[in-house]
């Protein structure tokens, strides 16, 4: 990972704009792919050496007020403007709060306890895996180990298996570690975990390059279990208040259906598993 996040994203951004889309004429031949620098400032409203300066970081610390013009100008949604917002230092506390603890407390561990038929789990940023209720760990079962999402997906064989929509988990994968390089860049475990995966898939290495940037979505997890076959479950994902960056994450499906069938059978098989052997008589 290099250090100029902030001039990186300016510049994916800014090469995934054409000048038609945004309302400009292009004359000649273009050697570059999207919007030219020139263009940009000029759509923003800043001069066009100072937004040079800003993708090659000699300057790291725009106001909020062209912050927010960048955003326009390059047609950034919700998410990607709040990133581009931390990239540039410029959201209240967050560099304070980025460091969230990798301990879960044992109230929300109790709590992750009470869902004894649905699989929930606590992650990080960094979508390591800090806390696994049961049926999470009958979920994961097939990965060795179930400890990192990213790592999961994109480093271990079962991956490509046991996510039936690989693509979109990949894709949804590498947007959740962009989001989190803009909370806290300088992160050891973030920065280790990325050049790990960089260095040994391609498929991450073209995703990371892309700076696609996206939280959490609500689109249904279509899984193969070698256990109990295909699994269709929808989700949700709560911050977690008193520990900042931690995620609960609960997975559901729909009642009566036959994913829901297969995850009670997924418990009772867990539960077996887990059971001691009987002693021998004597």
């Amino acid at each position: 990972m290099d250090d100029n996040h902030l001039g990186d994203f300016l510049r994916a951004r800014r090469a995934d704009l054409r000048p038609e889309v945004v309302g400009m004429a292009s004359y000649g031949p273009r050697r570059v792919a999207g919007l030219r620098r020139e263009e940009v400032a000029v759509l923003a409203g800043v001069n066009a050496d100072y937004y040079t300066r800003l993708e090659q970081g000699r300057e790291r610390n725009p106001s909020p007020q062209v912050i927010d013009a960048l955003s326009r100008a390059l047609q950034l949604d919700t998410e990607a403007r709040a990133h581009l917002f931390r990239l540039a230092g410029a959201t209240p506390n967050d560099r304070f709060s980025a460091r969230a603890t990798e301990q879960v407390s044992p109230a929300l561990r109790q709590l992750m306890d009470g869902y004894p038929n649905t699989p929930a789990f606590v992650m990080n940023r960094t979508l390591d895996l800090l806390a696994t209720n049961a049926m999470a760990d009958a979920l994961y079962a097939p990965f060795d180990p179930a400890d990192n999402l990213a790592r999961m997906t994109f480093l271990d064989p079962a991956g490509r298996n046991f996510y039936m929509d690989w693509d979109r988990a990949a894709q949804a994968t590498v947007a959740n570690l962009r989001e989190a390089t803009g909370f806290d860049p300088d992160n050891p475990r973030l920065r280790e975990l990325v050049r790990t995966l960089t260095e040994d898939n391609a498929d991450f290495n073209r995703l990371w390059n892309a700076h696609t940037v996206r939280g959490k979505t609500q689109h249904a997890k279509h899984l193969l279990h070698p256990d109990v076959g295909t699994l269709t479950l929808t989700y949700q994902a709560f911050d977690v208040r008193d520990a900042p960056g931690q995620q609960l994450v609960i997975y559901h499906a729909e009642p009566g259906s036959p994913s829901a069938q297969s995850l009670n059978l997924l418990g009772s098989i867990q539960a077996t598993r887990r059971r001691p052997a009987p002693r021998p008589h004597r």
